[in-house]
């Protein structure tokens, strides 16, 4: 991506007012949390959720981002198998919705900001002999359209 579209990006609010009043209130609070780089208490914002009402694609959904939050919680507290096995199951979550969009998070990039941030887990056979270089989480940020949800 060219520098002055990802500064342009990186200016873009995480989600708009039309998102905060299409979408449960569990969704952006843990959309909050993640950028704040709270991992945990947005996995639990999202669960909250997902053991509500949500339907089938939304649980879904929000199993799939609940993990990629684990993974980066593991990481945190220094279990990097159980983060490996975090996102290979996200990975999975995300590959069974099918989406190139759910909720407004435009799946590729987020999976592809995954990649780039956890994809040494599955190289190593023992992600515990291995020091990550720095890890960067995704920064989730809402594509401007409110989409209907099941």
């Amino acid at each position: 991506m060219p520098a002055t579209m990802r500064a342009v990006d990186e200016e873009r609010p995480a989600y708009t007012q039309a998102h905060a009043a299409a979408y449960p209130v569990e969704y952006i609070a843990g959309i909050e949390l993640y950028n704040a780089g709270e991992f945990h208490a947005a996995h639990d914002a999202w669960e909250d959720r997902w053991t509500d009402d949500a339907g089938p694609s939304e649980k879904l959904f929000l199993q799939a981002m609940i993990q990629s939050a684990v993974a980066f919680h593991h990481l945190e507290i220094g279990r990097p198998g159980a983060a490996r096995r975090m996102y290979q199951m996200s990975k999975e979550k995300f590959a069974r919705l099918a989406a190139p969009v759910f909720m407004s998070l435009d799946l590729a990039d987020y999976q592809a900001q995954l990649d780039r941030s956890l994809s040494w887990l599955l190289d190593a056979p023992d992600p515990r002999d291995v020091m990550p270089a720095e890890i960067v989480p995704p920064k989730i940020r809402l594509l401007p359209e409110v989409m209907e949800f099941d």
